[in-house]
């Protein structure tokens, strides 16, 4: 497990990085604003992640224990919850979206052979989800931000 944790770490601290950079650059968010938050990201996700190992119920993802632990310590009353709502608000959401979607291009681009292999049908299926994802993902943008008067 020893090594899993320096390897999350590793990733942590790249992936970490690369948001404190894309938060400055396509946010406007200063490096030194954004690490507090970029910090407790990571800690939370590390401590889901050793969890789930740990715990070994597989059945719940890695991801159910860290949006469970972030829950639980920004709850209202929980000690320094003010301080850890201020510093991971300095953190774009879309600037953590990008090296992760990033990654996962990759990973796809990797085994592009083994994608291939499933056949033309899947290319299309896979862009038609793609299209529609972002379509509706727009239409319902534009309905609330209609119905909020920003647009």
């Amino acid at each position: 497990m020893l090594k899993s944790i320096q390897e999350w770490v590793l990733l942590f601290i790249i992936v970490g990085f690369m948001v404190i950079i894309g938060n400055w650059l396509g946010y406007e968010v200063m490096p030194l604003d954004a690490v507090p938050g970029i910090l407790v990201l990571i800690a939370l996700s590390l401590v889901g992640l050793i969890l789930h190992k740990a715990i070994g119920f597989k059945k719940l993802p890695s991801i159910a224990y860290v949006g469970i632990i972030a829950l639980v310590i920004t709850l209202p009353g929980v000690p320094g919850q003010e301080k850890i709502v201020e510093w991971t608000s300095h953190v774009n959401v879309l600037a953590i979206a990008t090296p992760i979607l990033a990654y996962a291009g990759i990973s796809i681009g990797r085994s592009w052979t083994d994608f291939a292999k499933l056949g033309w049908k899947t290319i299309i299926i896979g862009m038609f989800v793609i299209i529609g994802t972002y379509l509706g993902s727009a239409i319902i943008a534009e309905i609330i931000l209609r119905m909020q008067g920003i647009i």
